[in-house]
Formats: C-alpha cells, sequence, structure tokens
C-alpha cells in the first residue's frame, strides 16, 4: 500500500516535470470545506445516537494538464479533514422541569490525499462547465476525538489523540466525482466546484466484529488557475 501511494505521488511529480511539453498545461490552487461522514455499520442500528457530518478544511496543489480539446488530467496533492460527528441527548426529568442533557463526539483525522483525476469540460468560452472523476488515495498523518458536554450547558472539549495502527487503518482508497464552473479572468481562471468522495477502505479493522466504518464526504471548493509552460 505504501509503495502504491509512493508511485502515485511520484506522478504528480513526474508531471509536473514534464509540464513544459504540453502546451496550455495550467497550475492551480483550491481551497474549502470538506463535509465528512461515515458509512454507518449495522451494529449501530438500534441506538438512538445520530452520526452527523463534521466539518473540516480542504486544500489542494494541482495540475491540469489537456489530452485532448475537453479532456484533462488533473492530478491533485491535497490536505483533507476527513471524520465524522456523534450527537446523544436526553431529557432528565426533574418532576418540575425537563433538563436537557447530552454529549457530542467527533472523530477528526488530518489526511494527505492524491487524487489522480480525468477533468471533462462541457463546453468552450469565458464560463465553462465540467465534471471531474478519478481515484483517490489518501494516508491519515494523524487523528483525535474530541468530547464536550451539550444540551442546558455547553463543556470545554477534550481532545484524546489516536493511535493508528491495529484496529485503526491510516490508508483509504477512494472515487471521486464532482462538478464546477470556471470562469476566464486575467490570463488564468477561478472556479468553484462541488465532489463527493466515496471511500471504499475499511478504516475500523476489529476481529469478530464486522464493522463496516468507510469515509464518505462532500467538498466544497473555491480556486485559481494559470497557464505555465509554452
Amino acid at each position: 500500500m505504501k509503495r502504491f501511494f509512493s508511485c502515485l505521488a511520484l506522478s504528480f511529480f513526474v508531471a509536473a516535470i514534464s509540464s513544459t511539453a504540453f502546451a496550455q498545461v495550467q497550475v492551480g490552487f483550491r481551497g474549502g470545506a470538506n463535509f465528512g461522514i461515515v458509512s454507518t455499520p449495522s451494529v449501530l442500528d438500534g441506538l438512538s445516537s445520530t452520526i452527523k457530518p463534521s466539518p473540516g478544511f480542504t486544500g489542494a496543489l494541482f495540475l491540469e494538464v489537456p489530452l485532448s480539446d475537453r479532456i484533462s488530467f488533473r492530478p491533485e496533492l491535497a490536505y483533507v479533514q476527513k471524520g465524522f460527528m456523534v450527537r446523544e441527548s436526553f431529557d432528565l426529568n426533574l418532576s418540575v422541569i425537563n433538563l436537557p442533557i447530552g454529549a457530542s463526539v467527533a472523530y477528526q483525522s488530518q489526511d494527505l490525499e492524491v487524487p489522480l483525476l480525468l477533468k471533462f469540460n462541457l463546453t468552450d468560452g469565458a464560463v465553462q462547465p465540467y465534471f471531474i472523476a478519478g481515484p483517490a488515495v489518501s494516508y491519515a498523518v494523524n487523528g483525535r476525538i474530541r468530547t464536550r458536554g451539550t444540551g442546558l450547558f455547553r463543556t470545554q472539549p477534550i481532545d484524546i489523540d489516536l493511535n493508528y495502527g491495529g484496529a485503526l487503518n491510516r490508508w483509504d482508497i477512494s472515487g471521486v466525482v464532482g462538478a464546477g464552473l470556471a470562469f476566464d479572468a486575467g490570463a488564468g481562471k477561478v472556479f468553484g466546484e462541488v465532489r463527493y468522495q466515496h471511500g471504499f477502505s475499511r478504516q475500523v479493522q476489529v476481529p469478530v466484529l464486522n464493522l463496516n466504518v468507510r469515509n464518505r464526504g462532500v467538498a466544497v471548493s473555491l480556486g485559481y488557475s494559470f497557464p505555465i509552460g509554452n
């Protein structure tokens, strides 16, 4: 798996080195928010806890290498905050009044990611709608579990660092699909983009228990790209 990740990263830099051989190669950056969540394992079906998206930052540097008039290869080197949030709440009956009591638990990981995408431009002109699709591989550099009390009073968060290895998987292979709209802006392009990421790697490996926990996420980004080379 590590060799696979290294090959993906190497392809990004090989494309960068050879980019001057292509006309209208674009280099760019994007930044925005990722709303991470996970698939719900069946063991939680009978519980009242609610799994909700965990918002976090995402950003990337990328190249856009034309393969034809409408199709480009877009390797990225990205940072993504993934995770999910679990909320539990109930009322404490004190006869005279019901006190709302609850807690939230957020799992958050800081991932380095290499998406290898194809970009399909639908039209030419000053405004260009497009689609993107392709695989991605990511590595969780670190992670934490953040807990806090909610309800009538909101407590200060308590953070617990995660130890990867064993039950927790650092690696994640996923598929990415998305759509965007680019606008001419001087020599470059300004764009807005929405993408969905569907993880295929099981994130929790526990003997006996079948915990089908896989990453999911929706990211919204704004960015800018400009031509380099000839």
